[in-house]
């Protein structure tokens, strides 16, 4: 399995990514920087947001290895989602990236990147229920927030206009910063709970197991009281996520309320 130059901290379902998870993903090393103070930072429709969110994760695609159509990890995930390619009117794309971390993440354009070792992890309804949440962070906007999050916070005005707040296609160098930004962003507390509501409706939609994102939640919260390689990880995805045993809880007591479990 590939291991990466670089680890750095996103966020997600515990996973999630935030606007783009994170993990061992390998970035540019020449990072731009804030290029000034004060500078206004452009204006970000939804379609300028995916724009961006596209091109960084084209960036991270060519930066690290992606499982081909006929790797065991594809086919198991297209399996999975194949049918979920426009959940929620959105337009998604799955790949699954072959690294040693845990995660997954999803970004404002569609795109659904699902970790090697997370899938290792992870019964099949497990995953879904996974997934769902990330997919959640894009049908709420969230991913959208983040993108304009991060580019705001590398300042990158060769890429926008101070006057109009135009938003332009990025650089290669500017890409390898704007997506480090974006995989450093996270998501606050309250957009993660929302993100799990979106799950859990998610899987009762489509009559899958909704206990089975408990058990997922469950296997984070084991992670979290691990120690050593086990821990280190997921810790950083963990961070700043609801504690996992009472989001595991949470969704056993709805299940149970909804006649789902007993």
């Amino acid at each position: 399995m590939k291991k990466s130059i670089i680890y750095l901290a996103l966020t997600g379902l515990v996973i999630s990514i935030a606007p783009c998870a994170s993990a061992q993903i390998k970035m540019n090393s020449k990072g731009i920087g804030a290029i000034g103070k004060g500078v206004k930072a452009a204006t970000f429709s939804d379609a300028e947001a995916a724009k961006l969110a596209a091109e960084a994760v084209a960036y991270m695609d060519t930066h690290n290895t992606v499982a081909g159509p006929t790797d065991p990890y594809t086919v198991r995930l297209k399996k999975l989602f194949a049918k979920h390619q426009t959940e929620g009117g959105l337009n998604l794309n799955f790949k699954v990236y072959k690294v040693s971390d845990i995660n997954a993440f999803a970004c404002a354009d569609g795109s659904v990147r699902v970790f090697s070792s997370l899938m290792d992890l992870m019964t099949d309804d497990e995953l879904l229920g996974i997934i769902g949440h990330e997919i959640g962070h894009v049908a709420n906007k969230d991913s959208r927030d983040a993108v304009r999050s991060a580019y705001k916070r590398e300042a990158l005005t060769d890429a926008a206009s101070s006057q109009s707040g135009a938003v332009n296609a990025l650089s290669q160098s500017q890409l390898g910063a704007f997506a480090g930004a974006l995989l450093e962003s996270k998501y606050s507390r309250k957009q993660e709970s929302e993100a799990d509501e979106f799950a859990y409706n998610f899987m009762k939609k489509h009559n899958y197991k909704v206990t089975a994102l408990a058990s997922a939640f469950q296997k984070f919260a084991d992670m979290d009281g691990a120690s050593g390689a086990k821990r280190s990880k997921s810790e950083k995805m963990l961070s700043s996520h609801p504690d996992s045993g009472e989001r595991a809880s949470k969704v056993l007591e709805r299940a149970k309320k909804d006649g789902l479990s007993k």
